[in-house]
């Protein structure tokens, strides 16, 4: 799961079933994507304003990466954010089209390091991405060279990357025929755990 609001590597066990193995400690992956695009001067949202401009660019800018070591598959996105603002104000005629492909290489890079770890702590040959990151160009196209290693990848059409709706009620379907009902007195729970 990749979004604005969460970057999470989730063992799927079964539709209504998950066990969640890394997740952000800060910044999830969106939130860096437009947190980046705004200080470049993009605007909102980042994503794809940010995907767009680094085709026109070279990854030739070293950034940091965070690691919590080879135990965990949590991330955090915090700290290149942080490098890319500071680049930025330091250096306001930066090339910004090689600032947002370097921040999108090293992004990209640290999510396929945690999910290639998840591939070999639970042997799984599919991968799913989900959310809004998952329309990036570079992001899928890393995610799809998996492929080559005998990893089945599935990823949503781009027209569905941003529905929430849609994931929503196919979370909601699961739910109903697995048995799980609620009275009609529910009520949204913006901040609900998996």
């Amino acid at each position: 799961m990749m979004s604005g609001g969460n970057t999470q590597i989730v063992y799927v066990k079964d539709y209504t079933n998950f066990e969640i193995l890394g997740k952000t400690r800060d910044d999830a992956i969106g939130e860096a994507f437009d947190k980046v695009a705004r200080v470049v001067g993009l605007g909102y949202p980042g994503g794809p304003k940010v995907d767009k401009l680094a085709k026109e660019g070279q990854a030739n800018i070293e950034l940091p990466k965070t690691h919590f070591g080879k135990n965990t598959l949590d991330f955090s996105f915090s700290g290149i954010k942080t490098a890319v603002i500071n680049l930025h104000h330091k250096n306001p005629y930066i090339n910004k089209a090689d600032l947002c492909a370097s921040f999108q290489k090293n992004v990209t890079e640290t999510l396929m390091e945690n999910v290639k770890k998840a591939i070999e702590k639970t042997n799984i040959k599919k991968i799913t991405l989900a959310g809004g990151v998952s329309a990036n160009s570079y992001i899928r196209e890393a995610f799809l060279q998996l492929e080559k290693e005998n990893i089945k990848v599935y990823m949503p059409d781009l027209k569905l990357c941003t529905d929430n709706a849609a994931m929503i009620a196919s979370a909601g379907y699961y739910n109903y025929i697995s048995g799980k009902q609620n009275d009609l007195d529910l009520n949204a729970i913006p901040n609900l755990k998996l």
